[in-house]
């Protein structure tokens, strides 16, 4: 009886996976009739000898598997008048610029890291060292970026660790693109920000961490997102400044924030009192990168990225058409004035 019950339960789970076999292959036979047969749904209904409604569910199933992955190449986007406009205005090697969205501009981030996320592999190589920022726009991008692997990569934390919304933290950021890009990952295993002084350089001193942080000085292409510095920035959630601190260190010009550190609108460092109690890379070191890719989308960003691209932070930009607007009316001004 034992035997029966146990065979009758094998026999349920192989009926089981079959059944998701073939949903799969359904799935599959529907994306590939879609995609690179070029039926319409009504075509693929007739063909599969299933509703029209079932087609549009098993195409929504293979994107949301990954199994699809839809993109415009990136060169449309590098393409744009504005992308001309921007490398011509303040020196960029490169500007990715994506359409806005009229109908909803709380997708700009998504639009443009997916953006960003298609273009970051082509701008590496083998060998590379990539250093790597934190919060919501890179985790987006990271999250979007389908499996693209580059030889003898390395991905590097280029901030200590700081708690953050999920998935915002550092290490989250750096290890989701180690993966996405088949890299070796170098996570900065400290927090960011330490009670003293004294602390932060004993921590430092350590050989794993010195050795970590020596590193970071290695990195020749960096990825990363320049905050802003509103009242409810990433800097504030993160505890880094609360905002009345902030709010100080704006009056004396503080206009953006590159891995947790504040700069002005020349792009010049304006140095906090947390400064000496961060574990991190240094403004010096994000400077003069062979490739360095600024994601900027949103409110209040063009300000910041303006900064970052007067700091000498900035070779390569992945922007929305509001914000690259916005970038060239400033440069408009101050030539102007």
């Amino acid at each position: 009886m034992g035997d029966n019950t146990l065979n009758g339960s094998n026999k349920a789970l192989a009926e089981s996976g079959s059944d998701a076999r073939r949903a799969d292959a359904s799935f599959i036979e529907a994306a590939w009739l879609y995609y690179h047969e070029g039926l319409n749904q009504n075509d693929i209904a007739r063909r599969m000898q299933i509703s029209r409604a079932s087609v549009v569910n098993y195409l929504n199933e293979a994107r949301k598997r990954g199994w699809v992955r839809v993109y415009l190449n990136h060169e449309v986007f590098l393409g744009h008048h504005l992308s001309a406009k921007l490398c011509e205005e303040f020196g960029l090697e490169n500007a990715l610029v994506v359409p806005d969205d009229p109908s909803d501009t709380t997708s700009e981030v998504v639009r443009v890291t997916r953006a960003a996320a298609d273009w970051l592999p082509r701008l590496l190589s083998p060998g590379d060292r990539l250093g790597v920022s934190w919060g919501e726009t890179v985790y987006t991008l990271a999250q979007q970026m389908a499996h693209n692997p580059v030889s003898d990569l390395t991905v590097m934390q280029l901030l200590g660790s700081r708690p953050a919304e999920p998935g915002f933290e550092a290490e989250g950021c750096s290890t989701m693109l180690a993966q996405k890009l088949g890299g070796h990952c170098i996570n900065l295993h400290v927090p960011l920000l330490l009670s003293q002084k004294s602390v932060r350089d004993m921590l430092c001193r350590e050989p794993v961490v010195a050795e970590q942080l020596a590193a970071l000085a290695t990195c020749n292409k960096t990825l990363f997102a320049c905050g802003t510095c509103v009242a409810d920035a990433h800097i504030v959630h993160t505890g880094l400044i609360d905002s009345k601190r902030l709010q100080h260190y704006t009056k004396l010009g503080a206009v953006g924030v590159i891995c947790g550190r504040l700069i002005d609108a020349g792009g010049n460092a304006l140095v906090t009192d947390a400064e000496d109690r961060m574990i991190g890379v240094t403004l010096e070191q994000m400077q003069n990168k062979e490739m360095a890719l600024l994601v900027a989308a949103g409110p209040g960003r063009a300000v910041s990225a303006n900064a970052a691209i007067n700091g000498g932070y900035v070779t390569h930009l992945a922007t929305s058409v509001s914000v690259a607007r916005q970038l060239l009316g400033q440069q408009a001004s101050n030539i102007g004035g």
